[in-house]
């Protein structure tokens, strides 16, 4: 599961995911945790944008309570059926957050969580799917956030997972704008389990544990 990520520099980002107008303004960040704000890119009025939202989807009828709930992740078995997520599903209320790698954790036989970093071979930047929403409370106050879509993890992330059998969504480098333009039916199609030759990862510090840490030796690999 993705608990934290790693967040490519911007230029890189722009590179990869080429969106036409780009709001957002980000530096590279190695210990990114919910409920912070994102790169994200979606369609608006046709067009690509690049916006910064905020990691944690509180759905429209929420108010902006965030006390009625901060989604981070969702299953893409539940989009379809889901009460609480079907609106935005069906609303094409998706976008593409630009990954250089993520996190998960192995329980060891002595009880100690292992943190491992995940990315992507040969590839500084990768894609994730997700879904967005936005709520707006009693004071005006807009929150846009969203949720990382996870998807069945493959065999050698599910060998360190102990604690879930899933893993985020990764869109092919030929899908993004069918991901953002398609219909429901056509994206959900693309979401599907990473092959197993494309991820490569290595056990790395417990500093990443602590978000007080957030530099480039928390993805060095350690014995």
């Amino acid at each position: 599961m993705c608990e934290r990520y790693v967040v490519p520099d911007q230029m890189l980002a722009e590179e990869e995911l080429a969106p036409a107008q780009k709001w957002w303004k980000f530096a590279a960040s190695f210990n990114v945790a919910p409920l912070r704000y994102v790169p994200a890119v979606r369609l608006h009025k046709g067009g690509s944008e690049a916006v910064m939202m905020r990691w944690g989807l509180i759905p429209r009828w929420a108010k902006g309570d965030a006390a009625a709930g901060q989604w981070l992740r969702l299953s893409c078995g539940v989009l379809e059926r889901s009460p609480l997520f079907r609106g935005p599903w069906l609303s094409s209320q998706r976008c593409i957050l630009p990954f250089a790698g993520f996190y998960t954790w192995r329980m060891t036989p002595a009880g100690y969580r292992q943190p491992y970093f995940v990315q992507a071979k040969g590839r500084p930047v990768f894609a994730v799917a997700a879904l967005w929403d936005s709520t707006e409370g009693e004071d005006g106050d807009v929150i846009e956030g969203c949720a990382i879509l996870t998807v069945p993890a493959n065999a050698p992330l599910a060998s360190i997972q102990t604690s879930t059998s899933e893993m985020p969504a990764i869109l092919g480098v030929n899908d993004y704008d069918a991901w953002l333009r398609g219909t429901p039916v056509q994206a959900r199609a693309l979401l599907r389990t990473a092959p197993d030759a494309l991820l490569t990862s290595h056990a790395v510090s417990p500093r990443v544990n602590s978000l007080a840490c957030d530099d480039a030796s928390l993805v060095r690999a350690v014995g």
